[in-house]
């Protein structure tokens, strides 16, 4: 039952909500604000410099001024200090990466009716950045929203005891640096595309655990998964997947496991009725734009289609109100 009932005036905030995160979303697209941290400049000056159009310069601008992202003397504009530690190139603290993924996903949600209609993903092909631009910051998207949170979500995993990792789709390796770093022990193995290991490959080296992971290039939907691990991670991967992918999956890490090992699952876990958390249930729209087949899953649902792969012991270790949900199982015969 709702709490209250809605307004013609908040419905109709919802449905223009999308303005304030279009006027971002292109900042970050242009790099809008490294240029303009180095000095304050005019609407002209910077279209010269990022060879866009002058008067849709001056549009974005005044629009990112009235949201406070900038500040406007006269007509230079500049970027305040704390706007710049999240949205300049050069800071080791900017979000850019995920704000540009998520202009990316944006573009793919305003087709929405039509992939209802149509049950395919939206084709909006790249952004103006590139296709190979746009993984990097999917890559750095993730490492973004995970770097404040993976060690405390590896301590609900306490007490956590393994030799070996196999974090699969690793992406950069921030989650294999949190497992690593809660059992210094432990080794790994790091599996994603190969356009994907070099990013890892830098970061790894950076938290200087270079000689304990081991990075290798593949496809978890073709190839097969290193083995030898005791424990695999799949961390915000089952969503992209149908769940007939995940079960095929799931075989793949049963097969790759030592026996007894245990695989977590992270991600969100739905209520029976798909429609809680919140979060969870928006994440399904994108899921649907943006996949042939993906979605977000009840844990009766990861139960059965680990226990058809041959995992048993299935536990819902940790309930999270969006992507930090996690599944424990182990390995059995089959």
């Amino acid at each position: 039952m709702m709490a209250e009932q809605w307004t013609a005036q908040e419905v109709l905030d919802v449905a223009r909500s999308f303005q304030p995160a279009c006027v971002l979303n292109a900042a970050a697209d242009l790099d809008v604000f490294s240029p303009l941290h180095k000095k304050p400049m005019t609407a002209q000056a910077l279209a010269y410099e990022l060879g866009t159009d002058p008067r849709a310069t001056a549009v974005l601008l005044d629009a990112l001024v009235a949201l406070e992202f900038l500040t406007k003397q006269e007509s230079f504009y500049s970027v305040p200090d704390n706007v710049a530690k999240l949205l300049t190139e050069k800071s080791s603290n900017n979000v850019l990466p995920m704000v540009r993924h998520l202009a990316n996903c944006l573009r793919r949600w305003a087709h929405l009716s039509e992939v209802t209609q149509s049950g395919k993903p939206a084709d909006c092909g790249q952004s103006v950045r590139g296709e190979a631009a746009d993984q990097a910051d999917f890559i750095g998207g993730m490492h973004n929203i995970s770097v404040p949170i993976a060690a405390w979500v590896v301590e609900k995993l306490q007490p956590l005891k393994f030799g070996h990792l196999l974090d699969i789709g690793g992406a950069s390796g921030t989650w294999t640096i949190a497992f690593l770093r809660a059992v210094p022990e432990a080794k790994a193995t790091l599996f994603d595309l190969p356009a994907v290991i070099s990013i890892a490959k830098r970061r790894i080296a950076e938290a200087g655990l270079g000689d304990r992971v081991r990075l290798v290039p593949g496809d978890f939907y073709t190839d097969d998964l290193p083995d030898g691990a005791d424990i695999a991670l799949l961390g915000t991967i089952c969503h992209q997947n149908s769940r007939e992918q995940n079960r095929a999956l799931f075989a793949k890490v049963h097969k790759a496991l030592k026996d007894g090992g245990i695989v977590v699952i992270r991600d969100v876990v739905m209520d029976p009725s798909h429609t809680s958390p919140e979060g969870g249930a928006l994440f399904a729209v994108n899921m649907l734009v943006g996949t042939e087949g993906g979605g977000t899953y009840t844990f009766n649902e990861y139960r059965h289609d680990l226990c058809e792969a041959g995992f048993g012991k299935v536990i819902l270790v940790h309930r999270d109100e969006f992507m930090n949900s996690l599944i424990r199982a182990e390995k059995t015969q089959k």
